[in-house]
C-alpha cells in the first residue's frame, strides 16, 4: 500500500490528531477507577502510594518527550509516532501481568516513554501545518475533541474492571492505540519532508536545547505550562480518593468525572473563538486569575460550608481546574514555538519535557498528602495558579504571531 499523499481536511485532521495526543488521557483517566484494587492487591499496607501509577506514567511520558523530538525530526513524524505506540503497547502487556507494585510502576514508567512518541510528534505536525493564532485555535480544538477521551474513560475503565479486573484495563491500551496507529497509517501524509529533516547529531541538538532554553519568553512559557500542568495532574491523581473518602462517592466517581470533563470541554471551544479576538495573552492571565479566585474562596469557606454544599462546590471546582488547562496550554505552547518553527521537534521536546517532569514534581506530593479532604489539593493547585500567574505577567505575545 503506497503512502497517502493528499491532505486532510481540518475537521479530521483534529480528530485523528486528538485520538493520537488522547493516548496520554487514556492511559490515566481509565485507570483511576482501579486505583483501590491495585492499592489492596499490591500495596495493602499503604493503598494511598498506588497513586504513584498515575504519576509514574507521567514521568515516563516526560523523559521519553526529551528524546522524541529530535527522533521526529529526523527520521520524520509518523515513523516516531509508530515505533513508539509499539513500545507503549509492548510496556501494556508487562503491566498486565506485573506481580508487584514496583513491576508495574516500571512498566508504566516504559508505557509513559512510548506515549511520548504520538505525545510529541503529534505537536510537531501542528506546527509542521499552523503557526501563530491558527496554531492555537487549531491546537483548542483539538483540546477539545482529546477532552471528550478523558470524559469516558474512568466510565470504560469501570466496565472493563467489572468484568475482567484491573489487568484488563491494560489490555484496552492495545486496542486504542491499534486503531489510532491504523488511521495515521492510512489517511496521514507525513508532515517533514526529508529536505526539512535534521540528522541525528549531537552538536545540533545541544545548539537547538540552548535556542530553545535561550529565549527569555519561551523560558516563561515553559514554567507556566508546568504550573498548568501541575494543576492537572495534581486533580486527576488525588480525584478518586477525593470522591471516594471525602464524598462517599467511589461508586459515582466515572459518571462525575464523565460529566465534569464534558463540561469543561467548553474551555477549550471558548478558547479557540476568542483567541483570534483578544489574543493569547489576556486569556492565559484571566483563566489564571480567574482559577486562583475560586481556589482562594474554597479553602477560606471549607470549614463553614454545611456537609450538603461542599461537595458542589467542589464540583464546579473541579470544573475550574480543567477548564484552566483549556484555556491556557494552547496558548502557550503556541507562544513558546512561535519562534521555534525551524526546530519544531526539539523545540516540542524540550518544551513538553521539562513542563511534564515539574509537573509531576508538583502532583505527586500533592497526591500523597491527601488526607480524607480536598484541601491539600485545592492549596496545591492556589499555589501552582498564583505562580504561574505571576509569570505570565511577563509574556509577550509575538508580534508576528499576533498578525498571523
Amino acid at each position: 500500500m503506497s503512502p497517502p499523499t493528499r491532505a486532510l481536511s481540518q475537521t479530521e485532521f483534529v480528530a485523528l490528531t486528538a485520538m493520537l495526543i488522547a493516548t496520554i488521557a487514556f492511559s490515566i483517566d481509565s485507570m483511576l477507577p482501579a486505583l483501590p484494587e491495585i492499592g489492596r492487591e499490591l500495596s495493602p499496607d499503604a493503598p494511598n502510594i498506588a497513586q504513584l501509577v498515575i504519576v509514574s506514567f507521567v514521568f515516563g511520558m516526560g523523559v521519553g518527550t526529551l528524546f522524541a523530538g529530535p527522533l521526529s525530526d529526523a527520521f520524520g513524524r509518523k515513523r516516531l509516532i509508530l515505533a513508539g505506540a509499539g513500545l507503549y503497547c509492548v510496556a501494556a502487556i508487562a503491566a498486565a501481568f506485573a506481580q508487584s507494585l514496583e513491576a508495574l510502576l516500571v512498566a508504566r514508567v516504559v508505557q509513559g516513554i512510548g506515549a511520548s512518541g504520538p505525545r510529541v510528534a503529534a505537536q510537531a505536525m501542528v506546527r509542521d501545518l499552523y503557526e501563530g493564532r491558527a496554531q492555537a485555535r487549531v491546537a483548542s480544538f483539538i483540546m477539545m475533541t482529546f477532552t471528550l477521551v478523558p470524559a469516558m474513560a474512568p466510565l470504560i475503565g469501570s466496565f472493563i474492571i467489572a468484568g475482567f479486573g484491573w489487568r484488563g484495563v491494560f489490555v484496552s491500551f492495545l486496542f486504542f492505540a491499534g486503531i489510532s496507529s491504523l488511521w495515521l497509517t492510512i489517511r496521514q501524509p507525513e508532515t517533514l519532508p526529508p529536505e526539512r529533516r535534521r540528522p541525528l547529531d549531537l552538536p545540533r541538538l545541544r545548539a537547538a536545547c540552548r535556542e530553545v532554553l535561550g529565549i527569555p519568553n519561551v523560558r516563561r512559557a515553559i514554567l507556566v505550562q508546568t504550573l498548568v500542568f501541575g494543576v492537572l495532574f495534581g486533580t486527576i491523581s488525588s480525584i478518586q480518593p477525593v470522591y471516594a473518602e471525602a464524598f462517599g462517592r467511589a461508586e459515582s466517581f466515572p459518571f462525575w468525572f464523565a460529566l465534569i470533563s464534558i463540561l469543561s470541554a467548553g474551555a477549550s471551544f471558548l478558547n479557540a473563538h476568542l483567541v483570534g479576538r483578544l489574543g493569547m495573552i489576556w486569556l492565559i492571565r484571566r483563566a489564571l486569575v480567574a482559577h486562583l479566585a475560586v481556589s482562594a474562596l474554597l479553602l477560606a469557606g471549607w470549614p463553614v460550608l454545611s456537609e450538603a454544599l461542599r461537595f458542589p462546590v467542589f464540583l464546579l471546582w473541579q470544573v475550574g481546574a480543567f477548564s484552566l488547562a483549556g484555556l491556557t496550554i494552547g496558548n502557550v505552547q503556541a507562544i513558546a514555538m512561535q519562534p521555534l518553527g525551524h526546530v519544531a521537534g526539539m523545540a516540542s521536546s524540550v518544551i513538553a519535557s521539562v513542563s511534564t517532569i515539574g509537573a509531576v514534581a508538583l502532583a505527586a506530593p500533592i497526591g500523597l498528602t491527601f488526607d480524607g479532604t480536598p484541601i491539600p489539593l485545592v492549596g496545591g493547585a492556589a499555589f501552582c495558579a498564583a505562580t504561574a500567574f505571576w509569570l505570565a505577567l511577563c509574556l509577550e505575545e509575538d508580534p508576528v504571531a499576533a498578525a498571523a
